[in-house]
């Protein structure tokens, strides 16, 4: 299928979404007890009534259920959040645009209304040497960044996490290459199956970031939790290498995941990574040749457990909590085409997720949701709540973004600014030549600006201003060196009387008489130019299904339609059931 252009219309900007009503629950984020899930998912909701409502995304205007925050308020309660970001300045010009006021604390007021203790960002597209002071130290969180290597605006993680959820240990990447000796989490596993220019290699995209917490739970008990957050490269079917570079990287993530679960640690997955699962999870699955088969779905079974502990073949360590808690949840999608528009109708795929070991899910997830109303980026946001409490480091850990040499000012005593500085001795500078004359080679602009302050400040007698006559005199100094006179041309010419009225009337009588009369064929291509030319385009033809304007759209996968443009259809994508989703209409706007 070709590849087409981007629609002209502006990106999704970040805006909140109306509030809601206490009563008000968002179907993609519905609890999963009670109706609409079919009788295994009552019959699991009804043994987990002890944690109420599963569908839980925030006590702010993002999404208010009819389950109450008090209980998570009295029990604080984690929440941790998810977001592809898609560039970490794009939301916050959206907010920029809505209220300019709030530019300098655009960022916190984002952080603030996904309301979580840890906010994992994905593919911020910013490297170390763009990071802003804005975009680096958020009041009441401490952050975390990991930057792309091989590319400028590319990929990168970011995460954010309150000072009451402060981190132990940090550490950027998954394999250890960029870790540094001071406050890393360690536990790499069995790596011997990648070689080290491999390793820094599947680490110089900016993919990962590890932080490490202390959690207590319900009963009493300390124990780790490990969050990683993870972009995934995604798999174009123009580079196969990339593919490869995919699975390679998923089993770093798979190895490092399992290593500090075997090490005693809780371990949460989350981010985009790139795959939708199963069927259920993608807009269009039956289209797609060997839907299962595909490398990275088939790794996904490999990882995850069946949902719900159901007998089955699928033995990993980890689960999807979303689908844990929500089994039979139709449409709960992440994702969406923006040239296709297709977020209108939700018409997408689930490519974040929230992963987590066997016991924390089943243990401590009270909720998993997803935040469609959130707009900003091609995703929207993902998150989970969970019945245990964060013990704050008491200081953040050497990977913190405020420690970085360019944020991490020390304030400097008022002595250091008044002790006298070492003049430097004048140099003499060459002497001007008169301003008549023209010299043979220029000096520096600054030297000469600098010469003359000296002069000024000698108080030497002053010269007098020049006539504007002398700037039109021969120079000396030329006429001496090459020896050739060059001719000055007059600076007023002849005077002449001007001409009268009846004589410029006679001239141009005179010259119309001259010209070549113009012929109809000459005089018709130019009105039909001109006709053309301010009658604008021509209008857009009418799609076949809804009799409405189309839109034009250009080719750009590399092959012989590479540059034609084409009409199709202006509504977004959606299914092919939906009368109100786009129709087949396509028209080449040129034949061939």
């Amino acid at each position: 299928m070709e590849k087409l252009k981007p629609a002209i219309e502006p990106p999704p900007q970040f805006r909140l979404p109306p509030k809601r009503t206490e009563l008000e629950v968002p179907p993609c984020v519905r609890p999963a007890v009670g109706g609409g899930g079919g009788e295994g998912e009552n019959a699991r909701g009804n043994a987990r009534g002890r944690r109420g409502a599963s569908s839980l995304p925030g006590r702010n205007a993002f999404a208010r259920l009819s389950f109450l925050w008090e209980n998570v308020r009295f029990t604080k309660m984690l929440r941790v959040v998810s977001w592809n970001i898609n560039g970490i300045r794009s939301p916050l010009q959206g907010l920029a645009c809505q209220e300019p006021s709030s530019c300098p604390t655009a960022l916190r007021r984002v952080l603030d209304e996904l309301d979580a203790d840890i906010v994992c960002l994905q593919e911020t597209k910013v490297t170390r040497d763009v990071l802003t002071e804005p975009l680096a130290i958020v009041e009441g969180y401490n952050s975390y960044f990991s930057f792309s290597r091989s590319r400028s605006g590319y990929s990168g993680v970011a995460t954010f996490c309150k000072d009451s959820a402060t981190p132990v240990a940090a550490e950027e990447g998954l394999s250890g290459v960029f870790a540094t000796l001071n406050g890393d989490i360690g536990c790499y596993g069995n790596m011997d199956e990648f070689t080290q220019e491999e390793l820094r290699v599947l680490d110089s995209e900016g993919r990962a970031l590890l932080t490490q917490h202390k959690i207590r739970t319900l009963e009493g008990k300390e124990k780790t939790l490990t969050l990683i957050n993870v972009y995934c490269p995604h798999a174009d079917p123009g580079k196969p290498e990339r593919l490869t570079f995919k699975m390679r990287f998923y089993r770093l993530l798979q190895m490092r995941a399992e290593a500090l679960l075997a090490a005693g640690s809780h371990v949460i997955i989350l981010g985009d990574l790139n795959t939708a699962h199963r069927p259920i999870d993608h807009c269009d699955a039956s289209s797609l040749e060997c839907f299962e088969e595909d490398p990275g779905r088939k790794w996904m079974d490999g990882l995850l457990s069946n949902p719900g502990n159901e007998a089955g073949p699928h033995i990993g360590l980890f689960m999807d909590s979303y689908r844990y808690l929500h089994p039979k949840q139709q449409r709960a999608f992440t994702c969406w085409s923006v040239v296709s528009g297709a977020r209108h109708l939700n018409y997408g795929s689930r490519l974040d997720y929230v992963l987590g070991d066997r016991a924390l899910v089943i243990d401590t997830f009270q909720a998993s949701f997803l935040l469609p109303e959130v707009m900003g980026s091609d995703h929207c946001p993902v998150g989970a709540v969970l019945n245990v409490s964060c013990v704050p480091a008491k200081q953040c850990p050497a990977l913190c973004t405020r420690f970085l040499p360019e944020f991490a000012g020390t304030q400097l005593k008022i002595l250091r600014f008044l002790v006298p500085l070492e003049q430097e001795p004048v140099r003499e500078q060459p002497v001007l030549q008169p301003s008549h004359q023209i010299q043979a080679q220029r000096q520096p602009r600054k030297a000469c600006m600098h010469s003359t302050r000296l002069r000024k400040s000698q108080g030497g007698p002053k010269r007098k201003q020049k006539n504007l006559m002398s700037y039109f005199q021969p120079s000396s100094n030329l006429s001496q060196t090459s020896g050739v006179e060059l001719p000055i041309p007059p600076l007023v010419g002849p005077l002449t009387t001007p001409k009268t009225a009846e004589e410029v009337a006679t001239a141009t009588v005179v010259e119309e008489k001259n010209k070549v009369p113009e012929s109809k064929d000459e005089k018709g291509v130019r009105t039909a130019f001109w006709k053309s030319m301010l009658s604008g385009p021509s209008p857009m033809p009418l799609c076949g299904g809804h009799r409405e304007p189309c839109v034009m759209r250009t080719v750009k996968k590399t092959g012989p339609n590479f540059g034609r443009q084409f009409y199709m259809c202006a509504r977004p994508r959606g299914p092919p059931s939906d009368p109100s989703s786009r129709c087949n209409f396509f028209l080449w706007s040129r034949p061939s």
